[in-house]
């Protein structure tokens, strides 16, 4: 079994280059994330995702992760997949039938499985568990179920338990919570000043209910309450007190993309502090060849609790429930006009 370095590594387009194989090939990133570049028709990504396999040595199953949520950010569209709900879509059926609505998380994620599973696709950074509050920035908006803890808590639960029933690992975002940001961290970095025991009853909430999951990843946010000069993401004091202490969570923590501008200092900088302070792996999304070279030059193998929290997820795979796709569909439809 070959060993895997410490990042996820995005591609640029719709097939590999001769050079982003040597790279893949060169570095062995444990796995890939794909975006709306990346999507063409249902055999290009089925190809695409093969081909990133094949960079990989030794056997290693390489996970291949996605964004599909539903709502605005669902990465793969129409024709190939229906176009889906929000979360806040979702969480209006809860409001109306606290039962319906965990039931249509769950049937939503099982339909999510279906349309990856079949295209190679075998983990979804789903559910988002942030909790946002009135005048916060639409970052988070309507791809959270709900602005209250234990809605988002029920419904999270639900869908990464349909996720997990058709095969396809769950990732929860953004550990320990974004829902407070005034800033969309893809372009600078929000600040949340909230006193910690209001951030424990409210933001950390969903978190420490599924602390159980195996990956999450993590918040571009300064909670100054905490850690006053770094986002979570590069923060020890946040992941060791708050993430593995507070939360109790002991799986795979990726950092939120390593390109968004909420974080400082050039790509390697940024990949050096979100490995040495805590994360177990760099997410580099944008596949930016120049980029990618920086990130890769600061990320080691896995090793010691990262490697260890890395083999229970890839332990995890393979598991499907055989639910009936017709059924799951026609039962999700059924729920669909209390939206």
């Amino acid at each position: 079994m070959s060993e895997s370095k410490a990042v996820i590594l995005g591609v640029g387009g719709i097939e590999l280059t001769a050079d982003e194989k040597a790279l893949y090939r060169d570095v062995q990133p444990w796995g890939f994330i794909l975006f709306g570049r990346n999507i063409g028709e249902a055999n290009q990504i089925s190809d695409l995702v093969a081909s990133l396999r094949d960079t990989v040595h030794g056997g290693r199953h390489a996970p291949v992760l996605i964004d599909q949520e539903g709502g605005r950010v669902q990465r793969i569209r129409e024709p190939i997949c229906p176009r889906y709900p929000s979360g806040a879509d979702l969480g209006a059926i809860y409001k109306a039938d606290r039962e319906k609505g965990i039931r249509a998380a769950w049937l939503m994620s099982r339909l999510h499985a279906f349309d990856l599973l079949r295209l190679g696709i075998d983990v979804d950074c789903l559910p988002v568990l942030d909790v946002p509050i009135e005048g916060a920035s639409d970052v988070i908006g309507n791809r959270a179920y709900g602005k209250n803890p234990a809605i988002v808590t029920d419904m999270g639960r639900s869908a990464a338990a349909g996720l997990k029933a058709g095969g396809v690992l769950p990732v929860m975002k953004h550990i320990p919570g974004h829902g407070r940001g005034m800033a969309d961290s893809h372009h600078s970095l929000p600040v949340v000043d909230t006193p910690l025991d209001e951030l424990k009853a409210h933001d950390f909430a969903p978190f420490v209910a599924l602390k159980d999951e195996l990956m999450a990843m993590s918040a571009h946010v300064v909670y100054s309450a905490i850690d006053p000069e770094n986002p979570a993401t590069t923060s020890a004091n946040v992941i060791e007190e708050i993430i593995r202490g507070y939360i109790g969570f002991d799986g795979l923590l990726m950092s939120d993309d390593s390109s968004m501008n909420a974080l400082k200092g050039m790509l390697g900088e940024r990949a050096r502090d979100i490995a040495n302070n805590g994360c177990d792996i760099v997410l580099h999304c944008n596949g930016n060849m120049n980029e990618m070279l920086e990130v890769v030059a600061q990320v080691k193998p896995l090793e010691g609790k990262s490697r260890e929290r890395a083999a229970r997820v890839l332990a995890a795979f393979g598991k499907v429930d055989g639910a009936d796709e017709a059924a799951v569909r026609a039962e999700f439809a059924s729920l669909l006009p209390m939206v």
